[in-house]
């Protein structure tokens, strides 16, 4: 009775494609012997890559010789059977080769892993055993016999992606075997003649590396010399013949096919160059003429075929200078120049297809391995492998990659390669490229292992990892250290004792001796941290001997280095991320202010390696870090800590983005003021939480903080205080008297939290400028104000007003508060000669009384003369006079005004000029001289080494200290001339 036909379905979910097509074979008669294993052999074809052709693969193989042996093996054998049939589904050649050669099948089932000396006998034996084949042919039939079984082991592995190595390197050795073969048959052709030379064929690229591709150029170069008593000349031309009969024997296509193309391209001078050289002629032209990517190539170089001494005396001539390319003048410019011109020259509808050339392909991973090989190994022989892996892997043990992103890196190339394997074995063709129809992606996902919707699978597993590879590319390959790294002499580079010892001094270390304990402190020992300090250091000298006090920015540096040095990522953002090393250096050295601040805090180096992380935040942004961090804190001290703490770092932001140059004077001002409003609103909020508290009661009225001076002005300066007016409003039905208290109590506790001691910079709330100045009450109702101003204010004290802002409390509070004194200080009366003359008192006797002793007042950037006090009081005398006649002046900025007098004819533009530029000069150095010396600078420096601490911060020369000083009288004295005449009337 004849059985019911199988359900089309089945074969469906066994992966076929074309069911009925397979039901028809599978009844095929070539099957008959194989009909009792069918449930085994259909197991075995859902295991293959392509069902329907390893099915149709086997048919033809049992019609062309279905031997009993073979017969056997498929019935009885599971690896033979998983072998075979996996070969014939992965590879319509393999399937034809198999076809044209039955007998075959034993070398897919019985293929081992062979050292190269056993691949080149086996071969070799082929080829003198070559029958009625031509000898070249030969060598093709004997290198698809060792090709079937690398592929049969390759496509049955149980992970494709762990053994891509050993395949590598077998698919390499194969092709250092038929090369070997391709010489003899070349010699032997010769006959004697062949015997006048030693000839050797040395590996480049892929073949050179170990971990050649299925179907690829072999790169190699060609090198002979004449035997003893042989001429070189002679020599030479019968070794080209041995080299060009070798390509051809490789390349050219006969009725058994061809091999791969021999592409010598990578010999001195390229295709223009002679085919073959001596050893010497090969040394003298890379010690005079060759590029940069010749030594790049070179890093793979490996004798093939041919003379092994030779191929050895080869080696030993020009691989030293592969390890000393990297000092070559512009050499990772030219690498990193030569990697965007490969990506150039990819067809655009290509690009996105392309495995080994396109933005995350392979070309990305071994250019990037490369790169750190050349620049680091000058002075670590452990990264010299020109296999891409094991250099990978001694990159990520020497600490130059780190060991998640080299982890990344090797399962991306793992991943890349078999993908790129795969698709070469289909129809054994050269090709880099993605598969784009749906049949073609569906065979190549189920090549590695992807069973459910395979054809989408591999197109997600290919983006995701080229993705990464690409991510980690841009930042290993263009990382601004390679270049430092580069420009050190191999001495330099490895900084030994001695090395360091001099160099330290020719940097200009003070102390050449303290700074050698650093390094031994930072470097010594054998732990990650250790060799990864010992990348960074040699450079990061250079770095810090760039600023003015390089023997503190080390300090610092190791400071910061001891504090952070159980964190993982601390080491790995220096050495990886962008600019991060060069910034922190350059910080350190430049400025104890900053350095202070991170030793704090320093965590904060993290901004660095952001590519945000210099923007200042808006007050917006940091109110909200400083709420979310303070409500995390039942206690109301630790609370305003973690306030001051956000304060502390983001003062060390506007630092190192004003030492970076990424902010003019205007933007450190607003950045600064943004850190001070938001630390003091707060701040407030926590101090009115906890005298709820403590008083079991709502406070009862509103609180306002007002700006004064320049924190009022949006002008603060890194060693400014905070000058304020303190502001409360009863709420309706509140006594007053309590209200007071509560305010009283709210605004000490404000004081005290935020003046406390501690690791940031102090934020002194100086309340001076209230009514009745120091005599006055701390905190007044905004009704006392209100009755103040009306019976008792002064002119001193509108003026003060002109710079009153709001910066914390109640917004209602606020604007009526500004209703209130907006009459006072745009008083539409102006001022009366009376007043003016008062101002001018008033200025005169503040800078005899107030100018501290001894201090010189051609040089004092507040009160000398032509400083900051000259012009603030100038502008501000307009303002009082003018404000209520133009709208312009009526501003708490200081510049914006003069620019509003220049608009309305009150100041000529030569004259706001001259003043625009003496304050703008004084706000610039009292800032530099706090960055520089960590304290308040108040003059130009006498010492000329803090002098041009001081002009480096400011953009001058190093060793300009006393043209500072010049320069700063200069100016402050122009000023004062415009000051005399615009201010005191003087003519």
């Amino acid at each position: 009775m004849t059985p019911p036909a199988r359900p089309l379905p089945t074969l469906a979910r066994r992966g076929f494609s074309d069911t009925r097509r397979a039901e028809s074979l599978l009844d095929d008669p070539a099957l008959a012997p194989l009909a009792d294993a069918r449930a085994e052999l259909l197991a075995a074809l859902a295991r293959s890559a392509d069902p329907d052709q390893a099915l149709l693969g086997l048919v033809r193989l049992m019609e062309a010789g279905g031997s009993d042996d073979l017969v056997t093996a498929l019935r009885t054998d599971e690896l033979a059977r998983g072998r075979v049939i996996g070969a014939l589904g992965i590879s319509s050649s393999l399937v034809d080769h198999l076809v044209a050669h039955p007998e075959q099948w034993r070398d897919a089932v019985t293929a081992q892993e062979m050292t190269p000396e056993e691949r080149t006998e086996a071969l070799l034996a082929e080829i003198a055993d070559h029958g009625d084949l031509e000898p070249q042919d030969a060598l093709r039939v004997a290198y698809r016999r060792q090709l079937l079984g690398i592929a049969a082991r390759d496509v049955t592995s149980q992970d494709p992606v762990v053994v891509l190595p050993e395949i590598a390197r077998a698919l390499a050795d194969l092709a250092g075997s038929a090369l070997e073969g391709a010489v003899r048959i070349a010699i032997d052709e010769l006959g004697e003649a062949g015997q006048s030379c030693r000839f050797a064929v040395i590996g480049m690229g892929k073949a050179g590396g170990r971990e050649l591709n299925y179907i690829s150029d072999v790169d190699v170069i060609f090198v002979a010399e004449p035997v003893p008593g042989a001429d070189e000349e002679g020599a030479l031309e019968v070794a080209t013949k041995i080299a060009t009969r070798t390509m051809h024997a490789c390349s050219d296509v006969t009725a058994h096919g061809s091999l791969w193309p021999v592409d010598a391209a990578l010999r001195p001078e390229g295709k223009q160059g002679p085919l073959v050289r001596t050893v010497a002629s090969h040394r003298a032209y890379y010690d005079r003429w060759a590029k940069t990517w010749e030594f790049q190539a070179l890093l793979k170089g490996r004798h093939l075929a041919g003379d092994a001494s030779l191929g050895a005396e080869y080696l030993g001539a020009v691989q030293p200078l592969v390890w000393e390319a990297a000092s070559r003048e512009d050499f990772v410019d030219d690498v990193q120049a030569m990697r965007r011109r490969v990506e150039d020259h990819i067809p655009p509808a290509e690009a996105a297809r392309q495995l080994k050339l396109g933005p995350g392909g392979l070309r990305d991973v071994e250019f990037s391995v490369q790169l750190l090989q050349l620049v680091h190994g000058r002075t670590d022989d452990t990264l010299r492998s020109g296999t891409t892996l094991d250099a990978l892997a001694a990159l990520s043990k020497g600490g130059y990659i780190g060991r998640a992103d080299a982890a990344v890196l090797e399962e991306a190339y793992r991943i890349l390669r078999t993908l790129e394997h795969r698709i070469q074995l289909h129809r054994l063709r050269r090709t880099h490229l993605m598969p784009v129809t749906e049949d073609d992606l569906r065979r190549l996902g189920r090549a590695m292992r992807l069973w459910d919707q395979p054809d989408k699978q591999v197109v997600a597993l290919r983006t995701g990892h080229s993705r990464e590879v690409r991510r980690l590319h841009q930042r290993l390959f263009y990382r601004p250290l390679l270049s430092a790294v580069a420009r050190l002499s191999p001495d330099e580079a490895s900084l030994t004792p001695g090395a360091a010892r001099e160099r330290l001094s020719a940097l200009g270390y003070r102390d050449p001796a303290g700074a050698l304990r650093h390094l031994e402190a930072l470097m010594g020992g054998v732990s990650r941290a250790a060799a990864i300090q010992k990348q960074l250091l040699p450079v990061m000298l250079e770095w810090f001997a760039e600023m003015a006090d390089p023997d503190a920015g080390l300090l610092a540096f190791r400071k910061v280095s001891e504090a952070l040095g159980a964190t993982h990522w601390y080491l790995r953002l220096l050495r990886d991320e962008g600019e991060a090393a060069q910034t922190l250096a350059h910080t350190l050295g430049a400025s104890r202010f900053a350095g202070e601040l991170l030793l704090a805090s320093p965590e904060a180096v993290q901004m660095l390696g952001d590519a945000d992380g210099l923007r200042p935040r808006t007050r917006e942004e940091l109110l909200r870090r400083m709420r979310s961090a303070a409500g995390r804190r039942d206690d109301p001290e630790a609370a305003v800590a973690a306030i001051r703490a956000i304060r502390r770092a983001e003062i060390f932001r506007v630092a190192v983005a004003d030492l970076e140059d990424k902010l003019t004077l205007d933007e450190v001002g607003e950045a600064l003021t943004e850190v001070s409003d938001a630390t003091i609103e707060a701040a407030l909020e926590v101090v009115v939480r906890k005298v709820e508290a403590e008083r079991g009661a709502p406070l009862g009225t509103s609180m306002l903080v007002v700006g004064m001076g320049r924190l009022g002005g949006r002008e603060v300066g890194y060693s400014s205080d905070a000058d304020v007016l303190y502001v409360h409003e009863p709420h309706e039905g509140a006594d007053d008297q309590t209200a007071q208290e509560g305010a009283l109590a709210v605004v000490g506790e404000l004081r005290r939290l935020i003046g406390a001691a501690g690791s940031d910079p102090p934020l002194g709330l100086d309340a001076d400028l209230r009514p009745e100045g120091k005599s006055g009450p701390m905190v007044r109702s905004l009704a006392s104000y209100a009755t103040y101003y009306a019976r008792w204010s002064q002119t001193w004290e509108a003026q003060a007003l002109l710079r009153a802002r709001p910066v914390a409390g109640d917004p209602g509070l606020a604007e009526r508060f500004i209703a209130l004194i907006d009459p006072i200080r745009w008083s539409t009366a102006g001022l009366d000669a009376q007043q003016v003359r008062e101002v001018r008192r008033l200025k005169a006797r503040m800078e005899s009384e107030r100018l501290p002793r001894g201090a010189d007042r051609k040089a004092h950037f507040k009160l000398g003369m032509g400083g900051l006090s000259d012009v603030e009081w100038t502008i501000q005398l307009l303002q009082l006079e003018h404000a209520h006649e133009h709208e312009g002046l009526r501003t708490t900025r200081t510049l914006p005004a003069l620019a509003a007098a220049v608009e309305v004819g009150l100041v000529d533009v030569e004259d706001a000029a001259v003043l625009r530029e003496a304050w703008s000069m004084a706000s610039l150095l009292r800032n530099a001289g706090m960055l520089f010396r960590g304290r308040p600078v108040d003059s130009v420096p006498s010492n000329l080494r803090e002098a041009d601490g001081v002009g480096r911060i400011v953009g001058m020369e190093p060793l300009s200290g006393l043209a500072l000083a010049e320069s700063y009288r200069r100016t402050a004295r122009h000023a004062r001339h415009v000051v005399d005449r615009i201010f005191y009337g003087e003519p």
